[in-house]
């Protein structure tokens, strides 16, 4: 299992699949083809059928057109069988001739891979990947998540988690000052700040939950718009784990180092996730990137408030679990409708399972691991037209009768 490095990416939205890998690539592409006359580029699949209302097009063109002429071409109804968000590469010297040829896919998370080919990130880490396992040698050690992090990633992680923790609050607090519309044509007005303003004018518990809202709402058009973000475990999923940390780091004032072990839990949860099935929405729907985005601060949340792992475990499971089947179904083709509730939502959600596990003892009966598996089946199900294609579930309603 790959370092949480490759988890939490900082980078701009609004999508990891479509804005971020395919910027990634184009940069890799045209560095080793800076004397090319010109270069095409092949989206396909899903990254293609929505790859105009992720700003694919745009994120590849800011890369290349400053060195070389760049011609895409859009093929949404052509899925190569490795994955659905496949990109090709070509570039031609002055007299048309292909020097050069490159296939890659994104594969979630602003990862990419090539087709029989390890996934072109960093290596193996961790020896462990799976939550039985890592769970057991919690017990055994008498150990916590976040100490199996720093012990396979070595104490320097934690600089990086304060830069993944600043970023975050940057996102939130931005997100809390701006106002007016989302770029792109569905006009959707900014939210954060009149939630924000409303929610203090309640009292005890409506005020924590409408406060949780904006800060979500907040990183989430952040996202929209083309900010800053980091990747929890996806882009279209990245208000989550700010929202329910910076509130509770706000209203329970946890010091910084105890908000980057919770990082470091959260993040592990999303890597056995992205390890053992995928956050990818175009392969397995919304279920890989919202659901696992609430069991990762559900598992934060609840190793704050002193879980024991068992119930650290189980409050990843029951943020999973009741997001299983969740279809990725952007209207427009924009990560805006329905992905920004879903965050807001997601991270009420991550607190109640926090809170449902808290009563417990940490024993249930279906784990975090066979969870997993369930949303890896129930994703490959999916008829495709449900995972990121923008033809199914919500996203008909552009075209539609509401």
């Amino acid at each position: 299992m790959k370092s949480i490095r490759e988890l939490y990416r900082i980078g701009t939205g609004p999508s990891s699949s479509h804005t971020m890998a395919p910027r990634r690539a184009a940069q890799r592409f045209v560095d080793r083809n800076r004397a090319a006359a010109r270069i095409d580029v092949t989206l396909y699949g899903s990254l293609a059928a929505t790859g105009r209302g992720h700003l694919t097009d745009v994120a590849i063109l800011d890369t290349i057109s400053p060195v070389t002429k760049c011609n895409i071409v859009w093929e949404p109804t052509i899925f190569l069988p490795f994955h659905p968000n496949g990109m090709k590469f070509e570039a031609f010297d002055a007299a048309g001739n292909r020097t050069d040829q490159w296939i890659v896919y994104s594969v979630g998370g602003g990862e990419l891979a090539e087709e029989g080919a390890q996934r072109t990130a960093s290596d193996e880490v961790y020896s462990m990947s799976t939550m039985t396992e890592i769970l057991q040698w919690c017990e055994r050690t008498g150990r916590s998540y976040w100490e199996y992090v720093e012990e396979c990633e070595g104490s320097e992680i934690w600089d990086f988690l304060a830069q993944v923790w600043n970023t975050m609050c940057s996102a939130v607090e931005r997100g809390l000052d701006r106002e007016g519309v989302l770029p792109g044509p569905l006009n959707l007005r900014r939210r954060a700040n009149s939630y924000h303003v409303r929610a203090t004018g309640y009292k005890s518990n409506l005020q924590s939950r409408g406060l949780v809202f904006s800060y979500a709402l907040a990183v989430s058009e952040e996202n929209a718009s083309g900010g800053e973000i980091v990747t929890a475990p996806t882009c279209g999923s990245c208000g989550v784990v700010p929202a329910v940390l910076y509130h509770l780091k706000k209203s329970r004032d946890f010091s910084d180092a105890r908000i980057f072990r919770a990082l470091a839990t959260a993040g592990l949860i999303g890597n056995i996730v992205k390890h053992n099935a995928s956050i990818a929405g175009a392969e397995v729907g919304c279920q890989g990137e919202v659901g696992v985005a609430c069991a990762m601060a559900a598992a934060a949340a609840n190793q704050l408030f002193g879980g024991l792992p068992a119930q650290i475990e189980y409050a990843a499971e029951m943020g999973l679990e009741h997001h299983l089947g969740m279809t990725c179904d952007p209207v427009c083709g924009m990560v805006q409708i329905p992905c920004i509730e879903r965050n807001a939502y997601a991270a009420a959600r991550a607190l109640d399972a926090n809170l449902y596990s808290a009563f417990t003892d940490g024993i249930h009966r279906v784990s975090f691991d066979r969870v997993v598996e369930v949303m890896k089946q129930t994703g490959h199900d999916l008829p495709s037209i449900y995972k990121e294609t923008g033809e199914g579930g919500l996203a008909r309603t552009w075209t539609d009768p509401v």
